[in-house]
């Protein structure tokens, strides 16, 4: 009996050793410096008692450099599964009390394992990062370590959802595992992410930047795109996956989570009737339209801050989760450019992937033109979105609301990329271009020949363009749109869509895998 006690003795003390990670002078460090550790976060990120650990007791088996004399339990990642509102999720919270979260070949092999049942149980992992980067005194085998991780972000998309929370440094290889999955959140002041620091900048360059500026959170989350969320602080970054996760599936078999709403599915909205301005040029906000066609006018937005010409995020109509591409004439027109084309492509792709249906409300004047957008690669970027669009096979329901003119009314969901039903405001404008530009072309010859009237000739066939094309009527009577409704009733005729469409199969042809425009 006294053996048994001593055993229960020692397995108590090490598992408080093992909790206590760097020890408590390190904790107290991470705390100063505003950061919570790994077991903290994970304390909030799930549902209280429900986390189940593997691996506390793992230790890593490098002997170079002295590294034998300091072998801490868990080596320096805490992993394992829980819960969030119930759903199974896999979890791993990097540790940077514990040799700075330096990965090491036992901290990969610790995370491979939960990559490959969560895999293998079709359930969402989420990876909370902190950490300095690759275990130097490991040398290959942290390299390598970092390779298995990326294969399995690798193999998880488009199967599982892949979330990750940057909590602090991310850097160089690091950085990759977060660039393949899903949705990447970042933590203002607190965290960063680069693949060469300011130190080797400034050698290479010359440029004198800091952590911040390089790659913090703001810099990710506006510029760059690679963050899809900037969090004030831990606590609100947190927050903010858990409820990314009430919007999308288990898996990439399952249908994203209804939610119950006491909104009418029936509710009209009388402010839709008179929300476009009758100046064609003149911008309204297209956020109102989201919040009067929504269960509740809730709206989850994706990379808010990173090209705001276009709106992507998640909403529940008749309690039926879907995502939402909108254009935003309050900025640049609602123009599509490089930036806006790709945001919308990946978000496009992961709903699709992830069965979710989409919903597109457009008006766009075209792409943005100019060199600096032709030498960025706007054909091809704007190729990922039409692409994305064509070879979705989740429910598509398009409405256009105002203008959609030459290519961008093509790759926005039109009946010409399988769109299932699409729908135009009486106020919507499909054509090739504007009536300026348009009248322009056409008519050039008149207008030079004239010069004293050239005034009153582009007016007068100004007039006779928009006759014809400001309105969506000659594209419905060739089909390319089902209806023509009333503003007020869009909330409804989208839900009933919807409905309708709830067992679609659409197929692809067989192939190994596309060729994405890249």
């Amino acid at each position: 009996m006294s053996i048994q006690k001593d055993n229960i003795a020692r397995l108590v003390e090490r598992r408080k050793e093992a909790r206590l990670g760097g020890g408590e002078k390190r904790i107290e460090a991470q705390h100063a410096k505003g950061k919570l550790t790994a077991r903290e976060r994970l304390a909030l990120l799930l549902d209280e008692g429900s986390f189940e650990e593997y691996d506390m007791f793992v230790q890593h088996r490098c002997t170079n450099f002295g590294m034998e004399n300091s072998r801490p339990y868990g080596d320096g990642v805490v992993t394992g599964q829980g819960t969030i509102g119930g759903r199974l999720v896999f979890v791993y919270a990097q540790d940077f009390t514990v040799s700075g979260g330096s990965l090491s070949k036992t901290m990969s092999e610790k995370i491979c394992k939960i990559m490959d049942m969560a895999l293998k149980l079709g359930a969402p992992v989420i990876g909370l990062n902190d950490s300095g980067g690759a275990r130097i005194q490991e040398g290959i085998d942290a390299l390598a370590g970092y390779g298995e991780i990326f294969e399995r972000n690798i193999l998880a998309s488009g199967v599982i959802p892949q979330i990750s929370g940057i909590f602090g440094p991310c850097a160089g290889g690091a950085v990759y595992s977060p660039a393949l999955t899903d949705f990447t959140l970042m933590v203002k002041n607190t965290s960063y992410m680069f693949l060469t620091g300011p130190g080797v900048v400034k050698t290479v360059t010359g440029e004198d930047v800091s952590s911040e500026e390089l790659g913090g959170a703001t810099v990710h989350a506006t510029k760059s795109g690679v963050a899809h969320f900037a969090a004030e602080n831990e606590q609100e970054g947190i927050e903010t996956i858990k409820r990314l996760l009430s919007y999308i599936p288990q898996n990439n078999m399952e249908l994203p989570p209804m939610r119950e709403t006491s909104d009418p599915i029936s509710r009209v909205s009388d402010k839709l009737n008179s929300i476009i301005p009758d100046n064609p040029n003149k911008a309204y906000d297209m956020y109102e339209v989201i919040a009067e066609i929504t269960d509740d006018g809730d709206f989850f937005e994706i990379h808010r801050d990173f090209a705001r010409n276009i709106i992507v995020g998640f909403a529940h109509m008749g309690g039926r989760g879907v995502g939402i591409v909108a254009n935003q004439p309050r900025m640049l027109a609602g123009v599509l450019d490089i930036n806006a084309s790709r945001k919308a492509a990946r978000f496009v792709r992961f709903c699709d992937a992830f069965n979710i249906p989409i919903i597109t409300l457009v008006d766009v004047p075209g792409f943005l033109p100019g060199t600096q957008q032709e030498y960025g690669a706007v054909i091809l970027n704007g190729a990922k979105l039409l692409y994305a669009y064509g070879e979705a096979t989740v429910p598509k329901i398009t409405v256009t609301l105002r203008k959609a003119y030459g290519g961008a009314y093509i790759v926005m969901s039109s009946k010409h990329l399988r769109g299932d039903v699409n729908y135009a405001w009486p106020s919507a404008e499909i054509a090739v271009m504007g009536a300026d530009g348009a009248v322009d072309v056409l008519y050039a010859k008149d207008i030079k020949a004239d010069p004293e009237h050239a005034e009153e000739i582009r007016n007068a066939k100004k007039e006779e363009y928009e006759e014809l094309f400001n309105n969506p009527y000659q594209a419905a009577e060739k089909g390319y749109i089902e209806d023509v409704i009333e503003p007020r009733n869009t909330r409804f005729r989208i839900i009933r869509a919807l409905c309708s469409m709830e067992g679609k199969k659409q197929d692809i042809p067989a192939k190994k895998h596309d060729n994405l425009p890249l």
